[in-house]
């Protein structure tokens, strides 16, 4: 029988029955491969998301990959049989954010697969088939899982717009910042420093191209070009701020707990320090992932370090909470 994962009210979830539903005009079914766990999938079971930002009962899973199964009226029958990932925000497509490109910023609300619509921790997830990234046909579906936060990740790059032989560096050693340090590594940087607090993450951000790791109790430089900051801490993100030159650029993509103090403006301000951030990807960050990806550059399967059936879904969220070093990118395989 086909099962899905339903989160009925925080701190209580079962194991459903799932009828896969058919799909309508414009839209896709993905016969889901494998799902990704993250902390907001811990927010959502624990009951600590933002108001607005989840809809209970609820199918938890935006990080996904699978393989498209049917289409709807007036959706390309070429697309079946295609292994695909997918948007996660379900934009309007019609207010001025979303003509100009910008669906995370939607002015018609928020609404994302996983979070107020249904997720992919199921046997099936019908969607907008305009949200789908075709894959290349002979990829990994177990490594494409993790496109959504490389996604993210890629929208970062693109902000900080770093260029060839200029000094970057990444904080934060998760699955996020092991993504910036690879899209940092594709494009040529002068220097790649990696600042993080688990010293057990050097090996592996070398091998995705850093030149230098350091653990924030250690001297730290003050003259990087490019920061990206994925840790997602107050503390993390003075960090990255301090790493920066006169006129660097820093890019914050973590989420801090609410009312932590952040950045000091008159640092930012007498240092002319360019800020941007990060809250999910839009398309154009969608597509430079599936390039990337595709072309080889991008690695995710070092960072997968469980796979488990849905009805383990208990075990992943405690898994992605325990602080466990061992424990990296925690994937469902429905």
């Amino acid at each position: 029988m086909s099962t899905a994962v339903v989160v009925e009210a925080p701190g209580v979830h079962r194991l459903a029955g799932h009828t896969p539903r058919d799909p309508g005009p414009g839209e896709a079914l993905v016969r889901v491969h494998a799902v990704g766990i993250c902390g907001s999938d811990r927010e959502v079971y624990q009951g600590n998301r933002p108001e607005g930002y989840v809809r209970y009962p609820l199918t938890p899973g935006h990080e996904w990959s699978g393989t498209v199964q049917v289409v709807g009226a007036g959706v390309p029958a070429s697309l079946v049989g295609r292994k695909v990932v997918g948007e996660g925000f379900r934009n309007c497509q019609v207010c001025d954010r979303c003509h100009a490109g910008e669906t995370t910023l939607c002015t018609a609300g928020y609404e994302e697969t996983g979070f107020t619509r249904p997720g992919a921790m199921a046997t099936t997830l019908t969607l907008p088939a305009r949200l789908l990234h075709v894959l290349p046909d002979d990829c990994d579906l177990t490594a494409a899982a993790l496109m959504e936060p490389a996604a993210c990740i890629a929208a970062a790059a693109i902000k900080a717009n770093a260029r060839p032989g200029e000094r970057v560096a990444v904080v934060g050693t998760g699955t996020l910042g092991m993504f910036a340090v690879q899209f940092l590594h594709a494009g040529s940087p002068g220097e790649l420093l990696v600042v993080g607090s688990r010293p057990d993450r050097e090996e592996l951000s070398r091998q995705f191209g850093a030149t230098d790791f350091r653990t924030r109790d250690q001297d730290l430089p003050d003259d990087f070009d490019v920061v990206i900051e994925t840790a997602g801490s107050a503390s993390a993100a003075r960090t990255a701020a301090s790493l920066l030159r006169r006129g660097g650029r820093l890019v914050l993509t973590g989420i801090p707990a609410p009312g932590a103090e952040g950045l000091d403006p008159t640092d930012l301000v007498v240092r002319q320090l360019e800020v941007h951030t990060v809250f999910g990807a839009p398309p154009d960050a969608w597509a430079h992932t599936v390039r990337v990806f595709a072309a080889g550059l991008l690695d995710p399967l070092p960072l997968v370090t469980h796979e488990l059936p849905l009805d383990g879904f208990a075990q992943a969220i405690d898994l992605v909470g325990s602080g466990d070093p061992k424990v990296g990118k925690v994937l469902l395989r429905p």
